[in-house]
């Protein structure tokens, strides 16, 4: 009785062995080939960045054909690859047999040890290969790392206070996809394309600028961008403790964004403002439209509305969606009917537009000229021109009198293998944010000081409201201090010394995240 048990054993044991084996590999082909699209596509990224979006791209609007590159590179392909492996395998087993059977030589049977030894190796080096290559593309050493940090962000942030509101005033917010200000580097590039925009914000007129803005440590993506600035702090996962609202529910139609933090929109709402977004993507992306709508504003036009809105099929790109061009010109409409608004209830507005033309890969609209070797550095000129333009219709009608426009980078300029620029790029020493602040009853000639230089973007959040004529407590919200003033609070994270203060944008901070993504349900 126990022979048959004891066959019926190995044969059970050696089927799960064969099926797990087959699992392994591939889960190691997903990895290898998820961390060559990742480089490919993205260059090195953040465990946080592939959380927080990768997990909600669209295929209308948000990356296009991305996804289902990404469908059939990280899904089909392993599993047609560990499916054929499987058959073949199953083939040759079935060839061994039947010569065992013609001759009872023992060759084969070390023939066969052997190839399961060749066999074990290969996938083996697979699976190592695979998880390395992804761990690397996502910084998982670093994230790690993070665990262990001895910072805390709950230690250092403030929730902004504001003392007054008696000033406020309109505010524009424009942030420039991809707006790094080293492309107006004439000298590594074939032309300065930021050259029309700077044009329209003279520092002789009372634009002012932040030398050195830096892109906050672990940022690098529109999402990390629009949180830092208008949150104060990097935008990182809530963890398995996290509400609802955690950012691995967030591509099935969550109802909050950090839903317990407070960010610009939730003060501006607090003082009366009416809050609206424009951008010509699919908002969708990223939950870009569930963030803003937790955060005081009431419209957010994207995609979807400028197609119901009736705009050709020739102003729009199918991986991304409307020009740059066509969006300025709504935003024209837009501030108009929003100044109207305010100036007959009294009650401030913010509008908020992205851009799009900029992002990769690269895409020529009709409207734009090339007049470059690398089409690129001409889409940014255009761009650019179209964001110049808008800031002159405000002049022309009168806006800029009593509206505040911040204008800055979202992040700098991806630098993946498919990406230009490398050479320019790469080995650059000081890459920074483009960015231009307006505020009225400045000039050029008064000059109310310079701006602290060499800040990140976590400063922008208190910068904004007190472009905003919110009067500050401390002149601090979330870790940034406001750039108007030259000085820093003791204490505040923007006291720190660099490594430090790096250490804690890495810090992992659970307790400070898990409240952070909480919800009204689920705060205590």
């Amino acid at each position: 009785m126990s022979d048959p048990i004891l066959q019926v054993a190995r044969r059970v044991g050696v089927v799960v062995a064969r099926v797990l084996l087959y699992l392994v590999l591939w889960a190691g082909l997903a990895l290898l080939f998820a961390a060559v699209g990742i480089r490919f596509q993205w260059g090195e990224i953040s465990v946080n960045q592939m959380l927080l979006n990768l997990v909600s791209v669209e295929t209308d609007g948000g990356g296009g054909s991305l996804v289902w590159i990404g469908i059939l590179l990280v899904g089909v392909l392993p599993l047609l690859i560990t499916g054929g492996v499987a058959l073949g395998q199953h083939a040759r087993r079935g060839n061994r047999r039947e010569n065992l059977r013609r001759d009872d030589d023992a060759r084969p049977r070390r023939s066969s040890w052997v190839g399961r030894t060749v066999s074990t190796v290969l996938v083996a080096a697979v699976v190592v290969g695979g998880t390395t290559a992804f761990g690397s593309a996502v910084g998982m050493r670093d994230y790690i790392k993070a665990a262990n940090s001895e910072y805390d962000l709950g230690e250092y942030h403030v929730d902004p206070t504001i003392t007054s509101d008696e000033q406020k005033r309109n505010l524009v917010l424009i942030y420039l996809e991809s707006g790094e200000a080293t492309l107006a580097d004439d000298q590594l590039f074939e032309k300065d394309a930021f050259a029309s925009l700077k044009d329209a914000t003279k520092a002789a007129d009372g634009w002012r600028s932040i030398d050195d803005l830096q892109q906050y440590r672990g940022g690098g993506w529109t999402m990390a961008g629009l949180a830092s600035t208008q949150c104060g702090f990097p935008l990182k996962g809530g963890g398995p403790a996290a509400s609802s609202g955690s950012p691995n529910e967030l591509g099935n139609d969550a109802d909050s964004y950090l839903g317990g933090a407070t960010c610009l929109g939730d003060v501006l709402e607090e003082h009366g403002y009416t809050s609206v977004f424009l951008g010509g993507a699919n908002a969708s992306f990223a939950a870009k439209e569930t963030f803003l709508r937790s955060h005081g504003y009431s419209a957010v036009k994207d995609l979807a509305h400028w197609r119901a809105a009736g705009e050709p099929v020739t102003s729009f790109r199918s991986d991304w969606g409307l020009s740059d061009q066509r969006l300025l010109a709504r935003a024209r409409e837009e501030i108009d009917a929003l100044h109207a608004g305010a100036e007959a209830t009294g009650e401030p507005f913010n509008l908020s537009i992205l851009t799009l033309d900029t992002h990769e890969p690269v895409h020529v609209y009709d409207y734009c000229q090339v007049d470059t070797q690398n089409e690129l550095t001409s889409v940014f000129a255009c761009s650019m021109t179209e964001v110049a333009g808008f800031v002159d219709y405000m002049e022309e009608k009168g806006y800029l009198e009593d509206t505040a426009v911040v204008i800055m980078g979202d992040h700098l300029k991806h630098m993946n293998a498919s990406d230009d620029f490398h050479e320019q790029l790469d080995d650059h020493p000081n890459r920074t944010i483009f960015n231009r602040i307006w505020v009225p009853g400045t000039t050029g000639d008064a000059g109310d000081g310079a701006l602290r230089p060499g800040v990140d973007q976590l400063n922008l959040y208190p910068t904004v409201l007190e472009a905003a004529g919110l009067t500050l407590k401390d002149r601090q919200a979330g870790l940034g201090v406001s750039v108007f003033t030259p000085t820093v609070p003791d204490g505040s994270a923007q006291a720190m010394e660099p490594g430090p203060y790096g250490d804690l944008l890495d810090s992992r901070s659970a307790d400070f995240y898990v409240e952070a993504w909480a919800t009204e349900d689920t705060a205590p």
